[in-house]
């Protein structure tokens, strides 16, 4: 039974967490020949305040992209 984690940025639309889920599934399906309902896809989402890279936050560099 395929269990997928993934953790991404806070700040998507329903509808591309959902597509997300979908891509990731078909993925499995395809490449482990694992039945449709036997594939647990869990996304989990993050503040932007709360992940950093490199001592930044996705929230500093979005802002300084910004500005």
């Amino acid at each position: 039974m395929p269990f997928i984690e993934v953790t991404i940025g806070s700040g998507r639309s329903p509808e591309q967490v959902r597509a997300l889920m979908h891509e990731l599934t078909a993925a499995a399906h395809r490449a482990l020949d694992a039945p449709l309902g036997n594939i647990r896809v869990c996304v989990r989402e993050v503040p932007t305040t709360h992940w950093s890279a490199g001592d930044v936050t996705i929230a500093e560099r979005q802002a300084a992209a910004s500005s």
